[in-house]
C-alpha cells in the first residue's frame, strides 16, 4: 500500500485572506502546495488528504482539489474548535483550534496506512519527499517507527530577518532525542547563530532542524487522541495553548514508546516568512523550472 500525504491546510483561508488569494508563485500561477503534491506523486505517494476549515470546503474543492482529482485520490477532513473527543470540555470563548497535532488527529478516520505530514505553505523540495516515501514504504505493517525530515539549518534561513527553528538533537543512530525551539536564528558575520538573552550561540551549518515534515504509522492517531484528552483536561480552559506535533513526539520518545529517525535532505526549504521573501521564492521556483526539476505548467 502506498503512503499517504497529509497536508495541513486549515490555516490557509485566514493567513491568505481567502482561498481566491492563494498565492501563485510558479510561472503559471502554481502555489507552493501544487509543488508538494507533484513531488509527492513522483516519489510514490498514493493518496492526498487535506485538513481544512469546513467554511471554505466549496472553494477549496473548486480551486485546489480540481487540479489533482484526475491524478491522485484526494480526501478532505475538517479541523474545527468543536472537534474534541467525547466527554472533553473546553473554554467556549476560545476562537482557534488547538494547533498542528489537533489538525493531525482530524485524519484518524480516513488514513489507515503510513503517512507524511506537511504544511500547505512550505516548499520542501523533491529530495525530501523521496527520502520520506522511502522511509514510509520501509515501515509498512510496523508500528512506532516514525521519522522527521531534518533540514540543514543553512538551507532554511531567510535573507530578510531572523527565523525560529526546532533544533534537533539525535543519537548515534540518527534517531531524535529532543527538539529544542530556538528563536532568533540568523547568519551573522558569515556564521549561523541563535541569539538568546543577547548572547550569540553558534550553530553548525548542517545542524538538523524541523520544518514540520513528519512520517508516521497509523497508531500515531491513537497516541494523539489519548494525549489530546490529557491536554484538554489540563489546558481546556486556556484560550491560547496549542497541541503541537513535536511535543507529542518528544513525549513518546522519552517514554520509550516510539523512535523517530531524522532523515537528512540536501533540499533547500523556503517559504514566505517575510513579505520581502515573496520575490525570492518566485525566483527560486523559476530557477528550478529552468533547471528542468519541474515542468511548466506543472499540471
Amino acid at each position: 500500500m502506498k503512503p499517504t500525504l497529509f497536508i495541513l491546510a486549515a490555516g490557509l483561508g485566514s493567513r491568505y485572506g481567502g482561498l481566491k488569494q492563494l498565492d501563485g508563485l510558479g510561472p503559471n500561477g502554481e502555489t507552493i502546495m501544487d509543488y508538494s503534491v507533484f513531488d509527492a506523486l513522483r516519489a510514490g505517494f498514493g493518496k492526498v488528504v487535506f485538513v481544512i476549515r469546513k467554511d471554505f470546503e466549496e472553494d477549496f474543492r473548486r480551486v485546489v482539489i480540481a487540479k489533482y482529482a484526475d491524478k491522485v485520490p484526494c480526501e478532505v477532513c475538517f479541523q474545527s474548535l468543536d472537534k474534541v473527543p467525547a466527554g472533553c470540555e473546553y473554554n467556549h470563548e476560545r476562537t482557534k483550534p488547538w494547533g498542528t497535532n489537533h489538525a493531525v488527529l482530524m485524519g484518524k478516520d480516513v488514513i489507515r496506512e503510513p503517512f507524511a505530514v506537511i504544511n500547505a505553505d512550505d516548499f520542501y523540495g523533491k529530495e525530501s519527499f523521496q527520502v520520506l516515501a522511502d522511509f514510509l514504504n520501509s515501515v509498512e505493517g510496523m508500528q512506532n517507527k516514525y521519522c522527521m525530515v531534518g533540514y540543514r539549518v543553512c538551507n532554511t534561513l531567510s535573507e530578510h530577518g531572523s527565523v525560529s527553528r526546532g533544533v534537533c538533537q539525535t543519537d548515534a543512530n540518527r534517531c531524535l532525542t529532543d527538539v529544542v525551539e530556538r528563536t532568533n536564528i540568523i547568519r551573522k558575520d558569515g556564521q549561523i547563530v541563535f541569539i538568546e538573552e543577547e548572547v550569540e550561540h553558534p550553530l553548525e551549518e548542517i545542524t538538523p532542524v524541523s520544518m514540520n515534515m513528519w512520517g508516521f504509522t497509523p497508531e500515531y492517531f491513537d497516541y494523539s487522541e489519548k494525549a489530546f484528552i490529557e491536554f484538554l483536561a489540563k489546558n481546556g480552559q486556556e484560550l491560547k495553548k496549542e497541541f503541537y506535533i513535536p511535543t507529542l513526539v518528544n513525549d513518546l520518545i522519552k517514554a520509550g514508546k516510539a523512535t523517530c529517525e531524522v532523515l537528512d535532505t540536501p533540499a533547500k526549504w523556503f517559504g514566505v516568512t517575510y513579505a520581502d521573501d515573496r520575490q525570492m521564492v518566485v525566483d527560486k521556483i523559476q530557477d528550478l523550472v529552468n533547471q528542468g526539476v519541474y515542468p511548466s505548467p506543472l499540471f
